[in-house]
Formats: C-alpha cells, sequence, structure tokens
C-alpha cells in the first residue's frame, strides 16, 4: 500500500472522527475561517522607486488571512520593513500544492525571490501523500525558473497544535503535516531553495503555548502576532537581512 492510499474501514473511521470533532466550538471554528478568508486579501507592494522584486504564492497564510488587515501579514511586515520592496502576489485561499503550480504558471516575468507558503490545505483536505510530493517538487522548479536569486519554501506549521483541531484528530494531522515538511526539506535541499521550518512539537510550538495570542479568532489561522513570528522565522532562518538590504530605504 503506497502512502497515499487508504484502507475503506480506516476511512471510515476517519470521517466519523471528523464528524466529530466538528461539533460545538468547532462548527464556530468553520464559519469563523470562512469569514476571515472572505475578509482577506493579499497585500501588493508597487513602490515606483523598487530596488528588488518578490513573488508571493501560496495559500491563506501567503494571503494573511487571519491579521487584521493586509499591512499585518507577513507580505505586509516585508513591505513595511523594507519599502523598496515590490510585492506581487498571487496567493489565494484554500490553495494547496497543485493550486500553486498554476499561481507560477500565471507569472511570467522574473523576480529576484520567490516566497511559497503552502501546504496546510494538503494536510487538511487529506490530499494523497505522494501526489503532495510531486507537487512540491513542480512547484520549487516552477519557482526556481521564476527567480534570479533565491526560491524559500515556507510551508505553515504543524496543523495539528492549532485550537481547530482536537485529539486524535490533532494527532493525525500532526503526522500529516512532518511528512509534508519533509517533502518540502528534501525538494528544496534537491533544487538549491530555503527551506524554512515551522515544524514544531507541541511543548516547544509557540502557537501551541501561547493559543490566544498567536492564533486567529478560528484557531487555525495566525493572528497579526503570530504573523509577526513567522516574519521573525523567515528573517532569520532564510538570512533574509543582507538580500534585501538594498530595499531597506528609499
Amino acid at each position: 500500500m503506497t502512502s497515499s492510499s487508504w484502507p475503506v474501514p480506516a476511512l471510515l473511521v476517519l470521517v466519523l472522527v471528523l464528524a466529530l470533532s466538528t461539533s460545538g466550538c468547532a462548527v464556530w471554528r468553520i464559519g469563523k475561517a470562512g469569514e476571515l478568508a472572505r475578509l482577506s486579501e493579499p497585500l501588493q507592494h508597487t513602490p515606483a522607486d523598487a530596488a528588488l522584486r518578490l513573488l508571493i504564492v501560496g495559500d491563506s497564510t501567503a494571503v494573511g488571512t487571519g491579521a487584521s488587515s493586509p499591512r499585518t501579514s507577513l507580505a505586509g511586515l516585508l513591505a513595511q520593513a523594507y519599502p523598496r520592496l515590490r510585492i506581487d502576489n498571487r496567493a489565494k485561499d484554500g490553495a494547496t500544492f497543485a493550486d500553486v503550480i498554476g499561481q507560477l504558471e500565471g507569472a511570467t516575468a522574473r523576480y529576484d525571490l520567490v516566497l511559497v507558503q503552502a501546504g496546510g490545505n494538503d494536510v487538511i483536505r487529506l490530499r494523497g501523500l505522494d501526489a503532495v510530493r510531486a507537487d512540491v517538487e513542480r512547484v520549487t522548479a516552477l519557482a526556481r525558473a521564476r527567480a534570479t536569486d533565491r526560491v524559500i519554501l515556507m510551508p505553515a506549521g504543524n496543523v495539528g497544535n492549532a485550537p481547530f483541531f482536537f485529539p486524535p484528530v490533532s494527532w493525525f494531522m500532526s503526522s500529516r503535516a512532518r511528512s509534508v515538511h519533509g517533502y518540502v526539506r528534501e525538494a528544496a535541499a534537491r533544487q538549491q531553495a530555503v527551506y524554512v521550518n515551522l515544524y514544531k512539537d507541541k511543548a516547544n510550538d509557540p502557537f501551541a503555548q501561547r493559543p490566544r495570542e498567536l492564533n486567529a479568532a478560528d484557531g487555525l489561522h495566525p493572528s497579526d502576532a503570530g504573523y509577526r513570528v513567522w516574519f521573525d522565522e523567515l528573517m532569520a532562518q532564510a538570512q533574509l537581512a543582507p538580500v534585501l538590504a538594498a530595499a531597506k530605504t528609499r
């Protein structure tokens, strides 16, 4: 049996568990997640004196869903810190790695950097892991073809730690998230991209330890403070300060 196939009884049990987990507070959170997605808008930043060009592709975390405004999303924080950084954001709520392929194929220009934020929907929607692995490889190759300097792969953290999920579903989501992060890490190593690791076990995950502060109201997306944590991780792990220095001052 491949990693992308599941026996029917296991699938039925999983469906039952997921159904049970959507009772009560979880139903409210599903509605809240939809509301946050409808209100979200990917930040675009087009300074007339741009020194560098950044393409962002991905899912709701790249859009900035959960942030109070586009300025407090990850893209917004980059724009504030680097006012001469042009940011073209093609991300869409609900996108999987398969959808990101289309986002990249639709971007015909060349960019100094390409930032890919995806993976959470591949985990949550129970996509076959073999297909996810192939999509990650394709996305990385396309991003490499669009970037003159650097490709950064930044999948969402340990989805199972999100307050949205409860055991045993949370354990299953953590296992799937670990697998997806493994595929991203391997693709980055093969294709000379940068992998930003946001995956942490619950005991070491600030989103699990400070859930009210770092998670949005839906218990699934980052809050303003959560996106700040991701921004700090991006800057540190990808060592972006010297790369973006030319875009810092006017």
